[in-house]
């Protein structure tokens, strides 16, 4: 494709910033309303908006419903409650700085970049009904890769870490993110749409409705659904496999809305057996600054201590199970699985390696 396949006029909005509008045949009108829409949205609210945490915000009342039906349904199967509530509530804690932190970091960092990559763009690719589930695949295809490297790259999964500890699976489960992702860069794995010539809200528009989706399987209300929709789509099902600590599970089904690339690239896992939840070093604490930065201080703490600097470095980008030869791993304020884990409230933080 290029920019002269297709004949174009551009849409500027008030700030300047163009937007592409494919002039199409009378009978693909219809097929040109997303792109107006998103030249509209754009020209009231201008580039600086997180399309993407705006969309989640408005989901919020339907996630609380949900989550209520979902805890009625289970109290009516079981005689007591299994709810841990402090758990819960923070989930819902993170949840919130999560919502708070992601608008900020589009309005001081990630919106320039995007902005800026779109400019650079190599094509011009009009949201319409010829482009609309392309574009879908694409921004899944960066979503697994990104979800992949989050738990492959040390740095990225002491962001991402944090969704993981959890040790029960309820649709609030899903809140439970860390507010650190744009320090971390997470953002990077979504440029190349953009770059590509996808605007950055369409990018953000289909993360969000993707991000949504999957707080619907963070649950164990469901238990298998028919096997196509198994085949093609991540599920409840999978995404228990996902969050398990089972050595089969562990590093599995990293897909969002699809299972279609981890059946692609050899990460797929059948939820078999019981799913155990949470991660090998277990942080007990409800402490959501402690659940932020617990593994970003573990991993600065691992690159400080005595040792050639490369090896030291590596610590940044190895898997989170590398050990460098010669070093303790440090452990702050998780515990191994195998060493009793005493009261619920959170550790006092240690001064050597666990």
């Amino acid at each position: 494709m290029s920019r002269s396949v297709k004949k174009v006029s551009r849409t500027v909005n008030a700030e300047g910033h163009q937007f592409d509008q494919t002039v199409g045949k009378p009978s693909e009108q219809e097929s040109k309303l997303p792109s107006d829409m998103m030249n509209w949205l754009h020209s009231i609210f201008g580039k600086s908006v997180d399309w993407k945490q705006a969309f989640m915000l408005s989901m919020v009342p339907l996630f609380i419903i949900a989550f209520s039906l979902e805890t009625l349904i289970n109290r009516r199967r079981r005689a007591e409650s299994t709810l841990n509530w402090k758990e819960v509530w923070a989930n819902i804690a993170l949840g919130t700085t999560y919502q708070i932190m992601e608008p900020l970091g589009v309005a001081l960092v990630t919106g320039s970049i995007y902005a800026w990559v779109y400019s650079k763009r190599l094509f011009d690719i009009p949201v319409d009904g010829w482009t609309i589930l392309p574009i879908i695949l694409s921004v899944e295809f960066c979503y697994y890769w990104f979800h992949r490297a989050s738990h492959r790259i040390r740095w990225f999964w002491a962001a991402h870490v944090v969704h993981h500890t959890g040790e029960s699976m309820n649709f609030t489960t899903a809140a439970r993110q860390s507010m650190l992702n744009v320090v971390a860069g997470s953002f990077i794995f979504f440029l190349p749409p953009v770059l590509l010539g996808v605007p950055p809200a369409a990018v953000a528009l289909i993360l969000a409705v993707n991000l949504s989706y999957q707080y619907f399987i963070h649950t164990e209300l469901i238990r298998r659904l028919p096997g196509w929709i198994e085949y093609i789509f991540n599920t409840p099902s999978h995404h228990r496999a996902h969050h398990g600590r089972n050595d089969q599970y562990i590093d599995k089904n990293y897909g969002g809305m699809l299972i279609i690339f981890d059946r692609m690239f050899g990460t797929f896992e059948e939820e078999r057996e019981t799913v155990q939840y949470g991660i090998t070093q277990q942080i007990k604490s409800y402490n959501i600054l402690v659940l932020n930065l617990h593994e970003f201080v573990d991993m600065w703490r691992d690159v400080m201590s005595p040792g050639p600097v490369w090896q030291r470095l590596q610590h940044l980008w190895r898997p989170p199970e590398w050990v460098r030869r010669g070093h303790e791993p440090i452990h702050t304020w998780t515990v191994d699985r195998n060493e009793p884990t005493g009261s619920e409230s959170t550790p006092t933080p240690s001064t050597s390696a666990t």
